[in-house]
């Protein structure tokens, strides 16, 4: 098979622990880029977290895309061209802040290039060292967050949170929830997920599901693992999740990427 796409998870796929793509990883993605393969990013992150990523790359140079906040936007990496974009209503937003008020557990949503929540929490931290982006803490949080904005995370001790996953699918079945981190229950618009934005990106290419790769690790990334026509784990795949792929490759500190685009593109 000749694959003409490989899709890639940034945070604990692509990325190191320390946030950084490594030498033998961006080796390897440019010479696929070489030989005509288009190299996404495809991540819960916004996208003002993955240019310098896509940059250092070089997608922007290579006419690629981005899928960031779990695929509600996609655009392009070379001039930041949205192509598609999907989010969530007002009156979902506030429905969501409900639930986790009764919940107890912490929301952020994005406004402005901004992380925005009525609370301080260590794993809000994690999302403002994970992105750079600043944290706008407001007194009310129903009342700044009056227009539509692409997701909202709740956030709470990994063994408290999981629970509420299938509960808050089962509340409000008219949104796309999923776990990008074990303290991060994200949730976007109906029918936002990363398979469907590789669709999309992939229907205007005129590539085949066949044709695609995508890589790895947590619930969020379950969809475009089967969707793809290789389908591929990262070693330090969420444990449940481990049999729902093609293929399981190396951990994300120990090129796990490098060692997919080795043996399925490059050779």
């Amino acid at each position: 098979m000749q694959y003409k796409m490989l899709v890639l998870d940034m945070d604990d796929t692509l990325l190191t622990d320390d946030h950084k793509i490594s030498d033998l990883n961006k080796k390897v993605i440019l010479e696929a880029q070489a030989k005509g393969v288009y190299v996404v990013l495809a991540s819960g992150r916004p996208t003002i977290a993955m240019t310098s990523y896509a940059k250092e790359l070089e997608l922007d140079v290579n006419d690629s895309y981005i899928i960031s906040f779990n695929g509600a936007i996609v655009s392009t990496a070379k001039d930041d061209l949205i192509l598609f974009e999907q989010k969530l209503t007002v009156e979902q937003i506030h429905a969501l802040y409900d639930y986790s008020v009764k919940m107890k557990t912490d929301i952020i949503t994005y406004l402005d290039d901004q992380i925005i929540s009525e609370t301080d929490s260590e794993y809000i931290d994690v999302e403002k060292e994970i992105t750079g982006m600043v944290h706008h803490k407001v007194s009310d949080f129903k009342n700044y967050v009056d227009r539509p904005a692409v997701k909202c995370i709740l956030l709470q001790d990994p063994e408290y949170l999981k629970p509420l996953e299938e509960d808050l699918k089962n509340l409000m079945p008219h949104l796309s929830v999923s776990m990008s981190k074990p303290f991060f229950l994200e949730a976007a618009q109906q029918g936002i997920d990363k398979a469907a934005s590789i669709k999309f990106l992939a229907d205007k290419l005129g590539i085949h599901q066949s044709e695609i790769i995508a890589v790895g690790n947590a619930g969020n990334d379950l969809t475009m693992i089967e969707y793809a026509g290789l389908g591929v784990w990262v070693d330090n795949v969420t444990p449940e999740l481990r049999d729902k792929a093609d293929l399981i490759v190396a951990s994300n500190n120990n090129d796990g990427v490098a060692e997919v685009v080795t043996r399925y593109i490059l050779n």
